[in-house]
């Protein structure tokens, strides 16, 4: 199969999405590319911040989220030994400190919208396997795969959106500098005590960053710091005493947890890092999101830089190709435009990360 469009995306995430949505609605035709076969995979960085919200009400999808279900948060708790010892409400003005935003809700609000424009293609279960060039280097398409058939498509512009272990980073040649936090995560998540409130609870177990974050439909997410590399070994005993912890820190959930995590298959362990690109653009080819700046959960800072990354990036698109320019030069205003910002976050990820048991003094 060939075919042709002015921008390709690959990576079908709400990053990737939601750039589809905009271009195409300005009348750009858009390839959309995604190696699942489903849109609807599972995430795990599900809140949105005021920014994120901002974006979401500016293109008229909040509404729609809206709709089908999300959950304000009410306050963030700290507890420590089972007792609240600090809360943060809204600042005045504010009605949340924090939106739960299923990624399904998120993604069927995008896909109506692009299901619904002419310009708007959607390819799923295409595994990308290179880049198509010119002569001269520039990046005009991709080559992939969907089960044997081999698919080429080609672009004015091709976007990496696929994430932190983007294929489009690494045939484009960029390097990237992957910086450590010295943990990993162990997400889990369980039905919410009957009379829950949508609140984010932080404590400290043995040192280690524990939340709980309130989620829309009755259900509680969990995250767990783990030392980095410590999970393999932790597998090899009995899940008990993590569960002990996990009680001491948040007693009102006790029932729910040790009814719903039996076994360590009942977690999910997600490898944190963070990184930056070296460059976010070649000629013809743009990276956004996590494959240009892979953030770690400290924040839930990830959606919505994705979400900034997808309102800043149609714009310098937008101008690139209606002055028929689509060189590195040109689409470098993208990454003048969000670098620092983005780098900036990161850099309070880190403090935050650092400073996190300070919360907790009286």
């Amino acid at each position: 199969m060939e075919l042709e469009t002015d921008v390709c995306i690959v990576g079908a995430g709400p990053g990737g999405a939601m750039l589809a949505v905009l271009l195409a609605e300005k009348g750009i035709p858009v390839i959309l590319v995604e190696r699942h076969a489903s849109v609807f995979k599972e995430f795990r960085g599900e809140h949105l911040n005021e920014d994120g919200e901002r974006i979401l009400h500016k293109h008229g999808v909040l509404d729609e989220v809206q709709r089908q279900g999300m959950l304000l948060m009410k306050r963030i708790e700290y507890m420590e030994h089972g007792h609240l010892v600090r809360t943060v409400v809204p600042e005045e003005g504010h009605a949340h400190v924090g939106i739960h935003v299923p990624q399904k809700h998120l993604l069927q609000a995008l896909f109506s919208r692009l299901e619904q424009n002419p310009n708007a293609t959607l390819l799923t279960g295409v595994a990308v396997n290179r880049l198509l060039q010119n002569d001269r280097g520039v990046i005009q398409g991709v080559g992939g795969k969907r089960g044997e058939e081999e698919i080429f498509i080609r672009s004015r512009i091709v976007v990496g959106a696929d994430g932190r272990y983007s294929t489009v980073r690494k045939l484009a040649g960029i390097e990237t500098d992957v910086i450590s936090h010295g943990y990993d995560l162990l997400w889990a998540r369980i039905p919410a005590p009957e009379g829950w409130e949508p609140v984010i609870r932080m404590a400290l177990a043995g040192g280690a960053q524990l939340a709980m974050f309130t989620q829309q439909g009755g259900f509680i997410q969990i995250g767990w710091s783990i030392p980095e590399g410590a999970f393999p070994a932790m597998t090899k005993q009995p899940i008990d005493p993590l569960l002990d912890t996990l009680v001491r820190a948040y007693p009102d959930i006790e029932h729910s947890a040790r009814a719903n995590l039996r076994s360590w298959r009942d977690f999910v362990l997600l490898k944190v890092h963070s990184s930056r690109a070296e460059s976010w653009v070649k000629d013809g080819l743009v990276i956004m999101g996590d494959a240009a700046h892979t953030m770690s959960p400290t924040g839930a800072f990830g959606l919505n830089c994705a979400l900034n990354d997808a309102d800043t990036l149609a714009r310098v698109l937008l101008h690139a190709l209606e002055a028929g320019d689509t060189s590195a030069e040109r689409l470098t205003a993208f990454e003048r435009s969000n670098r620092v910002s983005t780098e900036a976050l990161q850099k309070r990820q880190l403090e935050m990360e650092r400073s996190f048991a300070g919360q907790f003094s009286k």
